[in-house]
């Protein structure tokens, strides 16, 4: 992974960054990409960075939050950017917009670095502009944006740099990314006088993990569980038998159910069942497989037991998942 830095043009001494806002983007991950320029101003006491806002037609784009805001330019009107960062949230990889994937092709041959947070990637991809790179994408979107383009390269970082493109998993991880541009172009005090204002006390690498660990997460620290369901993890579509899982972790297959019962108060197998169901979800409400390869995926070598189950979880089958709606009486 390369250094993250923002492109300058010319003689410039000031950064321009151009945010593409695509409706229901993000809002945490956008203020962590504006905020950081913004204290990195002022504690300078000079303009280091400017930020525009774009849009496709030049209208305010409601956020993740409700909250519109308003573009400085319409898409058409913004002239051979530096730097352009698409912005998008939960339904980026619905959107299918012919204009906006040219108009980003466009600047990616007029020389631009073009760049994407949280599931911006998807629109990236879209649009042709991973083909050959590595990227990232938020962990809750990484396994539909693997189904939807296994051939992109596509990491569990929290920022990705490969030549003239970037990618953030969003959240504060934009944060992250920034703290890194900053630090490398504008010296460490710097940096860190930005995080304090965030009150955010470790500036991370592009490639720390994305998540919790496993510990923090479950809030449970016994080695050999926290080894069978990392396990688990890795093995949502070919799944594992108890007693492979046990093996696996130097258990037998009763020591690994009391472990289950003991510090999560359910079986090895409700436990796994509930990981794959929860995959099946993701690849059901973030891309369009087919149901019965959305069971495959998850581990499921019948689509009618697959049903059952997801049933039982949800109180809905998957093919009303995949509507959005009740199951009809």
């Amino acid at each position: 992974m390369a250094d993250f830095m923002l492109k300058q043009d010319g003689d410039e001494s000031v950064d321009i960054v151009n945010l593409f806002l695509v409706p229901n983007f993000s809002m945490i991950a956008f203020t962590s990409l504006v905020e950081p320029m913004r204290l990195a101003n002022m504690i300078a006491n000079k303009t280091l960075y400017r930020w525009r806002i774009i849009s496709r037609d030049g209208l305010p784009v409601p956020s993740s939050a409700g909250i519109e805001v308003s573009p400085e330019l319409s898409a058409p009107e913004l002239e051979r950017p530096s730097n352009i960062v698409v912005c998008s949230g939960i339904d980026a990889h619905i959107y299918q917009d012919a204009l906006t994937f040219g108009w980003l092709r466009r600047w990616a041959r007029e020389g631009s670095h073009v760049g994407a947070i949280c599931t911006g990637a998807h629109i990236l991809a879209h649009a042709g502009l991973l083909n050959g790179y590595r990227c990232t994408i938020h962990w809750a979107n990484l396994d539909s944006f693997v189904e939807e383009f296994p051939d992109i390269d596509v990491r569990a970082e929290l920022y990705e740099t490969d030549r003239d493109r970037f990618t953030c998993a969003g959240g504060i991880a934009a944060l992250d990314m920034m703290l890194s541009e900053m630090t490398k172009k504008h010296g460490p005090e710097l940096a860190a006088a930005v995080s304090e204002q965030f009150m955010h006390e470790r500036i991370r690498e592009g490639h720390d993990d994305q998540r919790l660990p496993l510990q923090a997460r479950l809030r449970v620290s016994h080695p050999k569980l926290i080894r069978a369901i990392a396990e688990m993890e890795k093995h949502t579509e070919e799944a594992l038998s108890r007693d492979e899982i046990a093996q696996r972790v130097g258990l037998s297959r009763r020591q690994l159910e009391r472990l289950f019962r003991r510090y999560l108060s359910t079986s090895p197998a409700r436990y796994y069942l509930k990981l794959r169901l929860n995959r099946a979800r993701t690849l059901l409400t973030q891309t369009t497989m087919p149901v019965t390869e959305v069971a495959f995926a998850s581990g499921f070598t019948s689509a009618s037991h697959f049903s059952k189950c997801y049933r039982d979880m949800f109180g809905r089958t998957p093919r009303a998942e995949r509507r959005g709606g009740d199951d009809e009486e």
